[in-house]
């Protein structure tokens, strides 16, 4: 199989025959063997038995997995992950606000060299408010990841099969896996698409996604900064706590000694609220070098080669 189109949906009655329509007509231009993965995330309209009368009309193309309820996009995707064969997996929203028409010029930019080509949606086609905030975390992760893309939120994407198998993916990951994917070293560019208005239906994501994402982005920076040596955050953090605390006690002590010798008039040191802020600092840089030395034996124990690295390609004779 040379390409499978994921799309993960959760009731979207009114856009699946015209997204299949639309789909075909693309593919039908295209010298490609191809499969449409529908991965029902537990809806409750007609849209699973809309993708069954597809999967009747079209079944040499069409395949439908069926989440037992609504587990979130994320591991819809993962479920429709396994169940790919293509070389180049796409994914898309079921909306229509994604265009078909794109997938020519996504698998031309895979075809250049690239494992993974993000959608641009350089003239979104949504409220102002969801651009706003959608505009921020771009730039957000932009500037911290150091990739410069400019709408990792988008779900028009298409990657390499050997990208798909080299990232995990769960709690709301999926708009990460351009940061995952360069981290583990693939190419990764963008590409500006024509983006629509939503054909019919309603949006499923509020604004509140944006604090989950943004805990969602200090989780991936760790994993790809930190994951492998934790010691070297938990570390470097438990010895500048550390150190503050020790300066902190150490100038008390002087106090203290001098009060003891009767060389300065000082007022006893026990009260003193930076006396404690000395004494938790101590407390909480060992805390933390202990974290990090945990968490180096944990790493230890759980080591496993084939997670260090990913093989692009074995050359033999």
């Amino acid at each position: 199989m040379d390409i499978s189109v994921v799309i993960p949906l959760l009731n979207e009655e009114d856009n699946l025959a015209l997204l299949h329509e639309r789909l075909t007509a693309v593919f039908a231009t295209l010298d490609y063997t191809y499969e449409i993965i529908y991965v029902d995330d537990g809806s409750t309209d007609n849209s699973l038995k809309i993708l069954q009368g597809l999967l009747q009309t079209d079944p040499d193309h069409v395949k439908i997995v069926e989440l037992q309820r609504n587990f979130g996009k994320t591991t819809a995707m993962v479920a429709a992950f396994q169940n790919a064969s293509g070389e180049v997996v796409i994914t898309m929203d079921a909306d229509l606000q994604d265009d078909p028409n794109e997938i020519p010029g996504m698998l031309e930019a895979i075809n250049a060299g690239n494992d993974l080509v993000v959608a641009w949606r350089k003239e979104r086609m949504d409220k102002a408010k969801k651009k706003l905030s959608s505009r921020i975390f771009n730039k957000t992760v932009s500037r911290l990841a150091g990739i410069p893309l400019h709408d990792f939120n988008c779900g028009f994407k298409a990657y390499r099969h050997t990208v798909i198998k080299s990232i995990r993916l769960y709690s709301d990951l999926h708009r990460f896996t351009p940061v995952l994917a360069a981290w583990n070293g693939f190419r990764v560019t963008e590409r500006p698409v024509v983006h629509h208005p939503r054909h019919a239906g309603v949006s499923k994501y509020g604004t509140g996604r944006v604090l989950r994402g943004f805990m969602d982005l200090i989780m991936v920076l760790f994993i790809t900064r930190f994951l492998r040596q934790p010691l070297r955050l938990f570390g470097w953090l438990g010895v500048t706590v550390f150190s503050f605390g020790a300066l902190l006690n150490g100038y008390f002590a002087l106090l203290w000694l001098s009060r003891f010798l009767g060389l300065a008039a000082v007022e006893p040191i026990g009260t003193r609220p930076l006396f404690s802020v000395g004494i938790l600092s101590l407390i909480l840089g060992i805390q933390l070098i202990s974290i990090g030395l945990l968490g180096e034996m944990i790493r230890y124990f759980t080591y496993r080669p084939s997670d260090e690295y990913v093989i692009r390609k074995v050359w033999i004779k």
